[in-house]
């Protein structure tokens, strides 16, 4: 294949749970080429040498298909809370703590619980901090750092640096922008975790793990983000008021903020992204109640008999199971989905509807709460892709369901490199 005329000038690289991405662009944003490395199993998702494989292969992908001696900076995002313990020479000590993964001792979770500021992130069965105070303990650590920054380290910085949207659920503070003194308490040593940038912020030059691949002296590694807001940026969504709506396995919204909304009740906390705050929250309905309720193979034509102007008149609230985090939470708030017409056609309708209303619920639940009223949405995930179900959502929420740029995480991470050029121009 030739290579392309646009130079690149950026790379963002994104680990995610499946396998690792990358993708090269040009200075206006133009994509140049997507590189892919599948993991072989669940297994290598958790182990830091396939990681590490996956950047390998996708930057000599990408330097197959582009001339990379124009790249300016490169930028990682991971997979938002997950851990390792290294030594002195960023070897990996122990195992991988996953971002889903609950801390094995729960004695460090309640812990946080008694000395975290009411809705920190760090807090709960799940916490970031919770995971690397447990990995601190290993013999031999030298620091606790994420997915991410471990990846940075290979490609040449001589410390380990982080992102403040990947440490903001291991406990740092955005308005100091510093590790807070209570960690100390909870019992973790601030020592042993990453200097922190913003996301973003250029950190040092590519030294020579990054330049084997063809990366040219000057070009710089960034601080990058979590797939999460990687994946926010991917799609174009700039302005305040934008919202993302990931139709996936569950319903997840994000959306840009002008100051930061958190609540422990509905579970939402604030990433700072460029120049906006980044405010979510995830239900459990989502595509996984879809495909409890529905055999696969009869979903398209159900799509394709959908009628968005003429509604069921039914309220479901589409759960597998009682419990339900945003935009109500109740951990025994109860699936409706009753009473079921005979007509499968009427009943995936239906279905479809509830949903729509918990995502039209669910922003304004962060208007509510000091959010922006919502200008446009964009839509990502498998539900994307089906044209009834936007209108339907489209007249309900009330403001255009924009196509997004682009539903690739690395993407949004190259976006960011080119960010943090501009600020240094």
């Amino acid at each position: 294949m030739s290579k392309a005329r646009a130079p690149a000038v950026a790379i963002g690289i994104d680990l995610g749970t499946s396998g690792v991405r990358a993708a090269a662009v040009a200075a206006d944003g133009t994509v140049l080429h997507l590189a892919a490395c599948p993991h072989a199993d669940t297994a290598a998702g958790r182990d830091p040498s396939s990681w590490w494989h996956g950047v390998e292969h996708c930057l000599g992908a990408l330097a197959r298909h582009v001339s990379l001696s124009g790249i300016r900076g490169l930028a990682v995002d991971g997979t938002s809370g997950t851990m390792l313990a290294v030594d002195e020479a960023g070897r990996p000590l122990g195992d991988v703590l996953m971002y889903n993964d609950p801390c094995p001792d729960g004695a460090i979770v309640e812990r946080i619980g008694d000395v975290a500021p009411d809705g920190s992130p760090a807090r709960g069965a799940t916490s970031a901090l919770a995971r690397a105070i447990y990995l601190s303990r290993l013999d031999g650590v030298h620091k606790v750092i994420h997915q991410a920054d471990w990846i940075l380290w290979q490609l040449g910085l001589s410390i380990a640096v982080s992102d403040e949207n990947n440490t903001l659920k291991t406990g740092y503070d955005l308005g100091a922008e510093a590790w807070p003194a209570w960690l100390e308490t909870a019992g973790m040593d601030a020592g042993l975790l990453p200097q922190v940038r913003r996301a973003g912020a250029p950190i040092a030059e590519i030294g020579g793990g990054g330049r084997r691949f063809g990366l040219p002296h000057g070009a710089m590694l960034h601080a990058g983000t979590t797939d999460g807001c990687a994946s926010f940026l991917a799609t174009g969504a700039l302005e305040i008021g934008d919202g993302v709506t990931a139709l996936g396995s569950t319903l997840v919204l994000k959306l840009a903020c002008a100051a930061p909304i958190n609540s422990s009740a509905y579970g939402i906390y604030s990433h700072r992204v460029l120049d906006f705050w980044l405010a979510g929250g995830a239900s459990n309905s989502g595509g996984a109640v879809i495909r409890s309720l529905f055999d696969e193979s009869s979903l398209a034509q159900l799509t394709s008999a959908l009628d968005p102007d003429r509604p069921t008149g039914l309220a479901y609230y589409p759960l597998l199971r009682p419990g339900e985090r945003f935009p109500v939470n109740d951990p025994s708030y109860p699936p409706v989905l009753e009473p079921r017409p005979a007509d499968e056609a009427t009943f995936f309708q239906a279905v479809l509807e509830g949903m729509t209303r918990i995502e039209k619920s669910g922003y304004d639940r962060l208007a509510d709460l000091g959010g922006p009223r919502l200008r446009s949405v964009r839509s990502v995930g498998g539900g994307a892709a089906n044209a009834g179900w936007m209108r339907m959502r489209e007249r309900a929420l009330g403001v255009p369901c924009l196509e997004p740029r682009s539903a690739e995480a690395a993407v949004g991470t190259a976006s960011l490199v080119l960010a943090g050029q501009e600020r240094l121009i």
